[in-house]
C-alpha cells in the first residue's frame, strides 16, 4: 500500500503529494504496521504453535501484555511453517497478547 497520488494540473500540489509520499510510504510500508493483534493466548509449559493469522512469513512479535511470571523465547529457526505459524516455548502456564508482524 503506498499513498495515492492525484494528477492535477497544479503544479504546487503535485510537488506537495509527491514530497508527502517520500515521506509517509515508508511508515506505510514497515511491518510493525501491517500487524495482528492476537488477544489472551493461553501458553502451557513448553512448546507451543500458535496459528499468526498473517498470511505471510512472520517477521517478528512482541509480547504486549504478560498475565503471570513466565520466561517466553521463540523457536521459529526450526519452524516448517513460518507462513502460517509461530511456535513458543514458555517456562510456565500463561496467557498473553501478542503482537505479531
Amino acid at each position: 500500500m503506498a499513498l495515492p497520488i492525484y494528477k492535477s494540473d497544479d503544479n504546487d500540489l503535485m510537488l506537495m503529494q509527491t514530497a508527502w509520499a517520500k515521506q509517509i510510504n515508508p511508515i506505510i510500508a514497515s511491518p510493525l504496521n501491517q500487524g495482528v493483534l492476537l488477544k489472551q493466548v493461553s501458553l502451557v509449559a513448553g512448546d507451543n504453535t500458535i496459528d499468526h493469522r498473517l498470511g505471510r512469513d512472520l517477521q517478528g512479535w512482541q509480547i504486549v501484555r504478560l498475565r503471570a511470571a513466565a520466561t517466553i523465547y521463540d523457536k521459529q529457526d526450526s519452524n516448517q511453517l513460518q507462513s502460517r505459524t509461530l511456535v513458543l516455548n514458555s517456562s510456565a502456564p500463561v496467557i498473553v497478547d501478542l503482537y505479531v508482524f
